[in-house]
């Protein structure tokens, strides 16, 4: 199943067993993905005429209400759904964000242009 949180848009969306999940125990996989067609609409409404060579996905964590995030892992691998490995065990019961930060290379006719996109999702820890 994707969750996507926010409005339509060509990513980051999370990838999880069940909207069900809301507490998170142990080692959990993070995984995202993005919507190709959704994109390049993107582009076009930026006036980039380009097509993508790269994707990346950062994924940070964050007791809710805090400002600082800390980096969990950074994938590359769409094949894999740009999979990260998170142990929950490493932070303290309580309630959290995730944020998947996913950044395309678009190669232009004269350059390449990086273009993001996030999404941030509370969830509970409960070792």
């Amino acid at each position: 199943m994707v969750v996507n949180l926010s409005a339509v848009r060509w990513g980051p969306q999370f990838i999880v067993p069940t909207i069900a999940i809301k507490k998170y125990y142990g080692c959990v996989v993070l995984r995202e993905n993005y919507n190709d067609e959704l994109l390049k609409k993107d582009l076009e409404d930026l006036s980039i005429s380009g097509y993508p060579i790269g994707v990346s996905n950062a994924w940070f964590i964050r007791k809710k209400g805090t400002q600082t995030w800390v980096k969990v892992g950074e994938s590359s691998n769409r094949q894999l759904d740009y999979a990260v490995r998170f142990d929950s065990a490493e932070f303290k019961n309580g309630t959290y964000q995730i944020l998947g930060f996913m950044n395309v290379k678009v190669k232009t006719e004269d350059r390449e242009i990086t273009i993001s996109r996030q999404n941030i999702a509370d969830l509970e820890i409960k070792n």
